[in-house]
């Protein structure tokens, strides 16, 4: 027998029946899933120090359980003194088993470590069925050593769907336990 992970078999055994008879769906491939994670860290004082670009990858690198890549400028900004080619930051995109370990530990460990936590508004649907919100600090990741922290970060988590309404992609998060303020 394979591994597979605890929200990728309850997400086959539990959530698809249950979005199947509350949208009344004719076929299980007509239930939205997750198709993949996106992490996304944008660091604007890394014009000035190269340095923090590194430390900002390998961070996402240990909270992702995937290699993270450095984004680089697009274009010359001369009021923020950024050049083109110039990394400002790091992002790493989660697909299939790893995305669904990553989503159970952001339900089960990281966001109840949140200070004052009270569930993720639920203003970030974009009306396709994709899901964004921003976490302030990087520090509630248990992967992240307090220790070696040099600067506090936040960063933007967006879950892309296959569902064609904010609705269906509600209940899709929600089935999985995501924290969304009623």
């Amino acid at each position: 027998m394979s591994y597979a992970p605890r929200l990728r078999k309850k997400y086959s055994e539990e959530i698809i029946p249950s979005l199947k008879s509350k949208f009344e769906y004719s076929s299980s491939m007509q239930v939205p899933r997750i198709t993949k994670i996106c992490l996304n860290q944008g660091m604007g004082k890394a014009t000035a120090d190269k340095k923090l670009i590194d430390a900002a990858v390998d961070e996402m690198t240990m909270i992702a359980g995937q290699k993270a890549v450095a984004t680089v400028s697009t274009k010359d900004i001369s009021n923020f003194k950024l050049r083109k080619g110039v990394p400002i930051g790091a992002k790493v995109t989660l697909r299939g088993d790893k995305m669904y370990e990553f989503l159970d530990r952001l339900i089960s460990v990281s966001l109840p470590r949140t200070r004052d936590f009270r569930g993720v508004r639920n203003s970030g649907f974009d009306g396709h069925g994709n899901f964004t919100f921003g976490i302030k600090e990087q520090i509630i990741f248990p992967e992240i050593d307090l220790d070696k922290v040099k600067m506090i970060n936040g960063m933007d988590i967006t879950f892309v769907t296959t569902a064609k309404t904010n609705e269906e992609a509600k209940a899709l998060l929600e089935g999985f336990g995501f924290p969304l303020q009623k």
